[in-house]
């Protein structure tokens, strides 16, 4: 469960942990993040303030961060606001570039008003995992030379799943250890229902919908989309995650909820479709790594079109199908950032989805010698997963180059 974009949330988070252990007024935050890091928190809206970035984020954690809330420390952001604003008019947050290889590094050092003392916070890997924390007392941890806590190391078994063993987890697991993924796409339709009242963002959910003459499938995507608008403009409205990715988690959910809705599902198949099409996500984000030059909606709509060719009784085969025809479509949808278009990001992956997996009922699927296609759908994931987390490197410093200098 995460509270607003979980870049940003993350900096919050190591911000409140560093006051905590500095234990005396926060007069200066010093912010050492990787690229990454920086572009997904710079555009995106804090929830509660209608304001974007990290001072506002940093500020409300320095006056009412609880770090035990994890991706939920600003959940008292409206009643803070006022006190953030004046910390924020009154004191300095000093923002640097992390020379570092790893793709999700968070580093908040904090300082009490005549700088005799300060804290460090650091986060690494993913998005609650502290490695490292100190004060003017010394070291309190300290887990950098913890091997078995890389990201390759983290994602080591889930790399090592293949479709077929996703697909049979989905189709077998007990039904009372999936049920809460029920639940969770229930909870990110509440942030669809704000979105769709058409104030947040580019509005482009409820835009969708109002179009007259919509399809089925427009009306799942508006309401997919909607979610998207307002979480990312800034709305108090919680959503379950998917790797770390709110978006992620909103797209592999609420899509695969509707659609079974629309189709008549049990619930039963309702819950087995989100776990299909969430652990597939899964599976393929953990070859492409946690943040990368490559948007995760492209992994999050490969799990939703498998989820619908799965909901329409297709096969393991057709759901390798889908799987492939998606890989020659969206591969290289770029991520730049989190913000507010990343909704129509989330429209453009799911029109695939269904696209994908219409082809893979009709027993369709891109040819072996098309592009980036392998016979073997594992291969082709594994091929995107290179793409994602190797090949496009460069791409992701041209990507932060252009962003911090417009």
């Amino acid at each position: 469960m995460a509270l607003g974009c979980t870049e940003p949330v993350a900096v919050a988070l190591s911000v409140a942990k560093a006051k905590e252990i500095l234990g005396k007024k926060v007069n200066r935050v010093v912010l050492k993040l990787s690229g990454n890091v920086i572009k997904n928190a710079m555009g995106v809206g804090i929830p509660s303030t209608d304001m974007i970035g990290l001072p506002i984020a940093v500020a409300l954690s320095v006056v009412g961060g609880e770090s035990y809330k994890e991706l939920q420390v600003l959940d008292n952001a409206s009643s803070n606001l006022v006190e953030a604003k004046n910390w924020l008019s009154n004191h300095k947050v000093d923002i640097q570039l992390k020379e570092t290889s790893e793709k999700l590094y968070i580093e908040a050092i904090c300082f009490n008003e005549d700088e005799q003392y300060f804290s460090r916070a650091i986060i690494k890997y993913s998005h609650t995992n502290f490695i490292f924390l100190e004060n003017n007392e010394g070291i309190i941890l300290d887990k950098n030379n913890d091997s078995e806590l890389s990201e390759e190391n983290n994602d080591e078994k889930l790399m090592s799943l293949t479709t077929d063993i996703v697909y049979n987890f989905a189709k077998t697991a007990n039904l009372d250890d999936i049920r809460w993924l029920l639940d969770a796409a229930k909870t990110n339709l509440i942030a669809s229902e704000e979105g769709l009242k058409g104030t947040y963002g580019l509005k482009a959910g409820y835009l969708i919908l109002k179009d007259e003459g919509n399809s089925l499938r427009q009306r799942i995507i508006a309401k997919t989309v909607a979610a998207s608008d307002a979480r990312m403009s800034g709305a108090k409205a919680a959503v379950y995650s998917n790797f770390g990715s709110g978006n992620q988690g909103i797209t592999c959910s609420l899509p695969v909820l509707l659609f079974a809705k629309e189709i008549n599902a049990s619930e039963e198949e309702t819950i087995r479709g989100l776990t299909l099409s969430n652990l597939m996500s899964i599976y393929i984000k953990s070859h492409i790594g946690r943040l990368s030059a490559l948007c995760g909606i492209v992994n999050a709509s490969i799990g939703v079109a498998s989820s619908i060719v799965f909901l329409q009784k297709g096969t393991l085969n057709q759901i390798r199908f889908a799987i492939n025809n998606m890989i020659n479509t969206i591969t290289g949808m770029i991520c730049d950032g989190a913000k507010p278009s990343c909704a129509l990001k989330i429209s453009a992956g799911l029109n695939s989805a269904f696209d994908s997996a219409l082809l893979a009922l009709n027993n369709i699927c891109v040819d072996k010698t098309d592009g980036i296609a392998s016979p073997d759908a594992d291969k082709s994931i594994l091929t995107l997963g290179e793409i994602g987390r190797n090949y496009m490197n460069e791409t992701d410093k041209a990507i932060l180059h252009i962003m911090v200098n417009k």
